[in-house]
């Protein structure tokens, strides 16, 4: 009786699952195989191994990379300090609370501020540097999108080190570690699943930024996910759009499967 009632809550779940996970994706796949005149082809795979998307490809991965190394340089350390302080409930909060503003509204912010007459290039003709252009640069589109994921790094890394167990540390500091030796030995790895967690939610939304490149970026930095914007909403070659998404799925796939965790035997 108790498993039937089990599998009866199952069911809603798995509704969402197929209708909205498993569905879109198989669509996807299913318009991979047509070209922009609803012929089947494979030839829009053929084109993906072309230099261009390639190249867009390698750019994607590398941003991506970036945004999510320089989160977890400021998260890290954030979330540590956080740990320490009083009230930290309230600063876990302050700076959560970023996160649940538009995205577009926050990019439309960042517009006034980096913008040629916004406070940034105020503050530079203070210190007597001058304004510079920093709206349509790689500074600007790297600093924007670390500024919106970090609350998206900063959560799992704080949770695993509140889990982390303090007499482990004070262990490691009795038996005449140093500082950066308990912290290296002891604390990271212990909060490692919390980082490979951090990194999982920063880098695969990273991989397929479109709105901020656009607005940040000037379209200075093209993605994968600018690529499958363009395809889907301007040249309406939903074919090619629908193959790099393929290639970002499988992509994002192999990540989560390459970070997560591992059981180990006993």
């Amino acid at each position: 009786m108790q498993n039937k009632t089990r599998n009866l809550y199952l069911i809603p779940y798995v509704f969402w699952i197929l209708l909205f996970v498993i569905a879109p994706i198989l669509l996807i796949l299913y318009y991979s195989f047509f070209d922009i005149e609803g012929q089947f082809t494979l030839g829009n795979y053929t084109d993906f191994f072309s230099p261009v998307y390639l190249t867009m490809t390698l750019s994607s991965f590398w941003y991506a990379f970036l945004i999510t190394a320089f989160s977890l340089l400021i998260a890290y350390p954030t979330a540590y300090l956080l740990t320490k302080l009083k009230h930290k409930q309230l600063w876990l909060l302050l700076i959560i609370l970023p996160s649940w503003i538009n995205l577009l509204l926050k990019a439309y912010a960042f517009l006034g501020i980096f913008g040629t007459y916004g406070p940034a290039n105020a503050l530079l003709e203070v210190l007597g540097i001058g304004a510079k252009q920093i709206l349509f640069t790689d500074f600007s589109f790297l600093f924007v999108s670390v500024y919106i994921f970090i609350p998206f790094m900063v959560l799992p890394i704080y949770n695993a080190l509140e889990k982390l167990n303090p007499s482990l540390v004070d262990a490691s500091r009795d038996l005449g570690a140093s500082s950066w030796t308990t912290f290296r030995r002891v604390i990271f790895p212990l909060t490692l699943d919390g980082v490979k967690a951090g990194c999982q939610a920063v880098f695969i939304p990273a991989l397929s930024l479109f709105m901020i490149t656009r607005l940040i970026a000037g379209n200075r930095v093209i993605t994968l996910g600018t690529a499958i914007e363009q395809h889907f909403l301007v040249t309406q070659d939903w074919g090619m759009g629908s193959t790099i998404a393929v290639f970002l799925i499988i992509a994002m796939a192999v990540f989560m499967i390459a970070t997560g965790n591992r059981r180990r035997g006993i």
